[in-house]
């Protein structure tokens, strides 16, 4: 029976590291190769700039300041010239009632919410009204319409206009947010990868190992130097770390594909990121951040935070909108003056007394007041209830995004700290597996404890990437919290 089993441990340990051989090794060379093949290096910077160019969602963002600017061409239109003109004639039994031809041409002026008007009217005939009748000639009027209460500081077509270009600046501060908040998650994705891929590549490494190891112990078992149980160990050990690697396979296979939903090409189409790219190399050794880093950040953020530009904003829109209804607690007195002449081109011949003067105009005043002002009043009050809690909204605000900025700081502090320490313990769990390697090969020591140092190793390995990965996506955050981005390049 003993005879069976060892012939049985023989034969599995000559043909065991031909199939190890075989399978493990091709599927470890896409990552070998691509580790030494610089070119395939996928980096964050060739990730951003693939993002920013042809990612539709930050296209997408850059609609909102387009749509802002189309308000502001919307807005313009209320300052627009306007021509109109109208034409009547009754002709009824070879007699001409009326032939009126009335035109005006109206322009907008932004001062004092007048309106300038040229006009031309003709109107003739047996049944005209006296008041409106005309020579044959007609009558020219150039005058103004001006509001002396209500609408002279203020009125409906500025108040929208002022708005609109505001809310310009809200879109470009909402563009903004969007497109910090998509590459904040960009960034994290890529770590995300890039943690995938190395916990692979450990895992793959561990799996060299044990397989060097058990095929150097199958070589003694079989000349009778080690016991055959040490044999079975070391296949145990082979086993484990493949099934552990096939598992992390999954995951950076998982994490590669999370990260190609941010790959698009120039014509919109979806991109796969390679199967052989590789995540840039990073130092472990990370310093702690600048203090000057957090006060540039707080600074920055205090002036240009996408989320406090915005409340900014709508408090101006606000204040605009707070004039216009205080102006409308004013009452309405609407002057209207015109100088009249029967001028029809600039080289007509009239007597002066039918030409422009002082002495031939036409004038009107249009006067009116609500007596209680409640309508008025009442949308002046909910104006002013919006600016108090906007201003609590800006305080809250500011706050909070002081406190996200100083917390992110200090994890990225506690990554820096915790990254020093795990380098130290890494160099030294490789200094206990290198020594126990030695004892080994001089019969002082096990093949169990072996295994159980490399494997506590690999697994200090892993958490070092871990804490990288971490650090990283921190930082990204830092920056993000401030409402703004990291400079990828200086990377």
């Amino acid at each position: 029976m003993k005879n069976n089993f060892k012939a049985f441990l023989i034969t599995l340990m000559l043909l065991f590291p031909m199939v190890i051989t075989q399978s493990v090794k091709a599927q470890q060379n896409t990552i070998v190769k691509a580790e030494a093949d610089s070119v395939k290096v996928f980096s964050l910077s060739d990730l951003q700039m693939l993002v920013f160019r042809y990612h539709p969602i930050v296209k997408q963002a850059a609609l909102l300041s387009e749509s802002a600017r189309a308000s502001v061409l919307q807005s313009l239109g209320y300052f627009d010239p306007e021509l109109k003109a109208g034409f009547a004639r009754k002709l009824f039994g070879n007699t001409e009632y009326y032939n009126k031809w009335n035109s005006e041409l109206k322009i907008p002026l932004w001062l004092a919410g007048a309106d300038l008007k040229v006009g031309y009217d003709r109107n003739v005939g047996t049944y005209v009204n006296p008041e409106s009748k005309t020579n044959s000639q007609g009558l020219s009027a150039i005058g103004l319409s001006i509001p002396l209460g209500q609408g002279l500081l203020i009125d409906a077509r500025r108040n929208t206009l002022r708005q609109s270009k505001i809310m310009v600046q809200y879109a470009e501060a909402e563009q903004l947010k969007q497109i910090n908040a998509i590459w904040y998650g960009v960034a994290k994705d890529y770590w995300n990868w890039y943690y995938a891929y190395k916990q692979f590549a450990l895992i793959n490494e561990g799996v060299e190992l044990a397989q060097r190891r058990f095929t150097a112990m199958s070589r003694q078992t079989i000349i009778g130097d080690k016991p055959a149980i040490d044999s079975v160990e070391a296949y145990i050990t082979v086993q484990e770390r493949i099934i552990q690697k096939e598992k992390m396979k999954i995951e950076l296979q998982n994490a590669q594909l999370v990260l190609s939903n941010h790959l698009w090409s120039e014509d919109g189409n979806p991109l796969e990121l390679p199967f052989d790219a590789v995540p840039q190399n990073i130092n472990p050794a990370m310093a702690k951040p600048n203090p000057l880093t957090l006060d540039t950040l707080l600074g920055q953020a205090a002036n240009q935070h996408p989320e406090l530009v915005k409340l900014r904003t709508k408090g101006a829109q606000l204040a605009v909108e707070r004039s216009y209804r205080q102006e409308l607690l004013k009452p309405k007195l609407n002057v209207t003056g015109n100088l009249l002449s029967n001028r029809t081109g600039f080289n007509s011949v009239i007597p002066g007394d039918y030409d422009f003067n002082w002495s031939n105009y036409k004038i009107g005043i249009e006067f009116a007041f609500p007596l209680f002002l409640r309508s008025e009043r009442g949308k002046l009050r909910e104006v002013k209830i919006k600016q108090q809690e906007l201003n609590y909204d800006l305080q809250q605000s500011s706050r909070t995004i002081n406190n996200d900025i100083k917390a992110a700081y200090n994890d990225l502090s506690a990554y820096s700290s915790q990254l020093a320490v795990q380098i130290q313990s890494v160099q030294n769990q490789q200094i206990l597996v290198t020594g126990e390697n030695q004892k080994f090969n001089l019969g002082e020591s096990t093949l169990f404890l072996i295994n159980s140092r490399e494997t506590k190793l690999i697994d200090m390995k892993i958490k070092q990437e871990s804490m990288i990965s971490g650090y990283q996506k921190t930082l990204a955050e830092l920056y993000y919290k401030a409402g703004t981005r990291q400079d990828t390049r200086l990377n």
